[in-house]
């Protein structure tokens, strides 16, 4: 199989995830965007999957510690696809000085969970389109595709249903549950970049190396590291990836990534 028709199977199965969601939840129904190249890459697929619209609201959780290249990002394409944007930011806490400072653990629960718990209870919520996939973390490869979440945004790792492909399972709904679902869970890294090539898709900069350094994965200012790198471009990034064996998230923060705290920060609500 070739790269093109695999990347055309595996955008297909993605679309009829989100059409599947969409018919679903429509009008409780919205995506969360990083500006990363995953949630970037899941706002096209929405966007190829009506038609060029995107007929739900795109929440981005803003902890106002992201890089400014992010912020910059999230102008320019909010406006030119015409976004429904919802910026979500948890003001109680920042006005109480949390900060990654006093606690990465603390500072991810409450500016980023706290934070959608917040938006997803104003706007009552009932789905959400999550660009996570299985290959990132360990922790994250415990994910399905329809992931139930309980009234206090709890994901019970250990109690899952079984899952089969094309089957949409439907999760038994409780007061104030809602689903995380997952359309990019059975893509790899370096699939995104390829598809991001394929559909010359915009991506933040900081991507890309300069003086020898570009990030991998992008989020907060403090909580990111460059790693070692002379791809400057699309194709000397997918060249990098097919030959490296380092970590997609190994210059994120040591403390928040180690699988215990990964899978703590998960099991509470985190992305």
């Amino acid at each position: 199989m070739n790269n093109n028709s695999y990347l055309a199977e595996l955008e297909s199965r993605s679309i009829y995830i989100i059409r599947e969601a969409y018919h679903k939840y429509r009008d409780n129904l919205a995506i969360l965007w990083s500006m990363g190249k995953d949630s970037t890459s899941l706002v096209q697929l929405v966007r190829k999957a009506f038609f060029g619209d995107v007929p739900i609201p795109v929440i981005h959780i803003d902890t106002t510690f992201k890089f400014r290249q992010i912020y910059e990002f999230r102008y320019k394409y909010a406006k030119k696809w015409k976004l429904r944007l919802i910026i979500a930011k948890n003001d109680i806490a920042l006005k109480k000085g949390i900060s990654p400072e006093k606690g990465r653990f603390n500072c991810c629960a409450a500016l980023k969970t706290e934070a959608l718990k917040q938006v997803v209870n104003k706007h009552k919520f009932k789905a959400l389109l999550v660009a996570i996939r299985r290959d990132e973390h360990a922790i994250r490869a415990k994910e399905r595709y329809f992931s139930l979440r309980d009234n206090e945004f709890r994901w019970n790792y250990q109690k899952q249903p079984l899952e089969l492909w094309a089957e949409y399972y439907k999760a038994e709904e409780k007061a104030g549950a809602h689903l995380r679902i997952h359309p990019l869970l059975h893509w790899q890294e370096i699939d995104v970049w390829r598809y991001i090539k394929q559909e010359r898709l915009p991506v933040v900069s900081l991507y890309f190396a300069q003086k020898g350094r570009r990030y991998r994965s992008i989020g907060c200012e403090c909580c990111c590291q460059p790693v070692e790198s002379t791809a400057n471009s699309i194709t000397k990034i997918i060249k990098e990836i097919r030959d490296t064996s380092i970590a997609e998230r190994s210059g994120r923060s040591q403390d928040k990534e180690k699988e215990y705290m990964m899978q703590k920060l998960r099991s509470l609500g985190y992305m």
